[in-house]
């Protein structure tokens, strides 16, 4: 069995289906770094922080560019907790050449403490504003932000730096969109990709039984790497779960959301040999507001206050059973821990 590089998304604030944000009680570091040494377990081991941010019409390029949530994500990061970091297009004006230097402004700032840098969110999305593919141009800016983030981490030496990009479910003619990209950027966009990443909650939009998750989860995972990337030149690239979460609140038990967890990952464990899987980020550490029954307001593997819920524990016993430990004396670690900081972090408006 593969072992797979986990991760976590710690802020507060939630997209919702109406492109607004579900937000609640404002994120408590210490209690986030705690949680997160306590899910990461061994400090040795490799552990995302994700963690999003976005170019506007508004952003003054030049930077710094504080991540948007969590705040100042830099500071959970250690030798071997990194950032996954997302960087957002929302440009009205279809700015892809200012994208482009922001993507290279965030390599500058960041590189040193990222190991996954996603281009665009949910790029394939549109008719949600909080979302990437409700933007003009989103499909340019995605191609010129891959390869102006490679460029910039070449250039700079963040050899250790992987950029990518995600989309949720392709189905029917939306299986496409990943070729459309690829004939879009050509051979220096597919050699400058080193994963695509997969948005995706089984059970939470439309409902699977919990004797049918885990046949749903594997083909879901199936289709997506031979219907969508294979297709598109892509079949060589890893598939990383970028998000998945099932939320809890009315009609919605914490018990059940400990069994989707844990069945979801297990599934793709299963599966990770065989569709060339690398790794699951868990959305999100923390409920927006846990006194509002929204679907979109509990997600969290714990209470807006940091109580654990049965499903926190159910991951982090995941974690140390399938993903790699190495140990904090190999030149990996070593390296990875006398990584300079980068600069300063901020909030989300």
């Amino acid at each position: 069995m593969n072992r797979l590089l986990f991760g976590v998304y710690p802020g507060g604030a939630t997209g919702d289906d109406t492109g607004g944000l579900a937000t609640g009680p404002g994120d408590r570091p210490d209690e986030i770094t705690a949680a997160l040494d306590r899910l990461q377990g061994d400090p040795a081991r490799p552990f995302l922080v994700r963690a999003y941010l976005g170019f506007d019409d508004g952003t003054h390029l030049g930077g710094p560019h504080p991540t948007a949530t969590p705040a100042d994500a830099a500071r959970y990061t250690t030798g071997t907790r990194r950032l996954d970091l997302v960087a957002q297009y929302q440009s009205r004006s279809g700015d892809v050449a200012g994208y482009a230097t922001f993507v290279r402004e965030l390599v500058a700032q960041y590189g040193a403490v990222t190991e996954t840098l996603q281009i665009t969110e949910e790029p394939n999305v549109a008719g949600n504003a909080t979302l990437d593919g409700d933007y003009p141009h989103v499909a340019e800016a995605l191609v010129a932000g891959v390869s102006a983030a490679k460029d910039e981490a070449r250039r700079l030496g963040h050899d250790h730096l992987k950029t990518g990009f995600n989309f949720t479910p392709l189905f029917g003619p939306a299986t496409g969109f990943v070729r459309a990209l690829t004939d879009l950027g050509g051979p220096r966009f597919v050699n400058d990709l080193d994963y695509a990443g997969l948005d995706f909650f089984p059970d939470v939009f439309r409902p699977v039984s919990q004797d049918d998750l885990a046949d749903a989860v594997a083909g879901l995972l199936g289709h997506h790497r031979t219907a969508v990337l294979e297709p598109a030149g892509l079949g060589h690239l890893p598939l990383h779960v970028t998000e998945h979460g099932w939320p809890t609140g009315p009609d919605r038990t914490p018990q059940r959301q400990a069994e989707v967890v844990d069945t979801v990952v297990r599934a793709i464990a299963a599966h990770a040999e065989q569709l060339r899987l690398s790794g699951y980020t868990h959305f999100a550490l923390r409920d927006a507001d846990s006194a509002k029954p929204g679907l979109f307001h509990q997600f969290g593997l714990t209470t807006d206050d940091y109580r654990p819920k049965p499903a926190f524990d159910v991951y982090r016993s995941l974690i140390q059973e399938l993903s790699p430990c190495v140990p904090s004396n190999t030149p990996a670690a070593s390296s990875r821990a006398a990584a300079p900081a980068p600069g300063p972090g901020g909030t989300r408006p």
